[in-house]
């Protein structure tokens, strides 16, 4: 298109639009209009509605009686407390409560990574990174994860470790779960 040619159309695109604008307001006035005589008619039927008299409310609903019932299990065992459970300090393994927490028994097992290993034969350690981004040497016999976890042996791939879980009578018992070398 040359510069002639969109000098010619821009004033027909003017003219055009101002047609439009012309046409619309034309539309918009000609539903508004409104006469100085139907305000009365309006004030006459909003008096009219205010003096309807208002509808009849619902009744209200009846209220379902309850049978009382008086407990009679006071001195009955209570089904919350540990008294089924063996206190007699049975042979089953049971977590020390008098151990002093680890550094790295404050994470969930899944989230620790094992990056590495350093040294040879029995006294191979593992390089331990936890969600904090440090990283831990770990060796057998130290505790890691949140269940009582022990470190029964350090591997080149592997960490092996015996967890205490409750078994939901009372008791625990021994699982064993490992912590394998990071893929890189």
């Amino acid at each position: 298109m040359t510069k002639r040619t969109s000098m010619a159309i821009r004033p027909a695109w003017h003219v055009l639009m101002l047609l439009m604008l012309v046409a619309l307001s034309a539309a918009c006035s000609r539903g508004v209009t409104s006469t100085p005589g139907d305000a009365p008619n309006l004030e006459k039927w909003v008096a009219e509605v205010k003096n309807r008299p208002a509808p009849p409310l619902d009744p209200l609903p009846v209220m379902q009686q309850f049978e009382t019932f008086e407990y009679a299990a006071q001195n009955l065992r209570d089904p919350f407390s540990n008294a089924f459970s063996d206190q007699s300090g049975g042979s089953g393994p049971r977590p020390d409560p008098n151990r002093p927490k680890q550094t790295l028994e404050q994470f969930p097992l899944d989230s620790l990574n094992m990056v590495g290993t350093i040294g040879k034969g029995p006294g191979l350690v593992a390089l331990v990174m936890a969600p904090d981004k440090v990283t831990y040497r770990v060796r057998p016999g130290l505790y890691v994860g949140q269940n009582d976890g022990r470190v029964t042996a350090v591997f080149e791939d592997r960490i092996e470790l015996v967890e205490l879980v409750p078994d939901g009578a009372g008791g625990w018992l021994e699982r064993p779960a490992t912590v394998a070398l990071a893929e890189q």
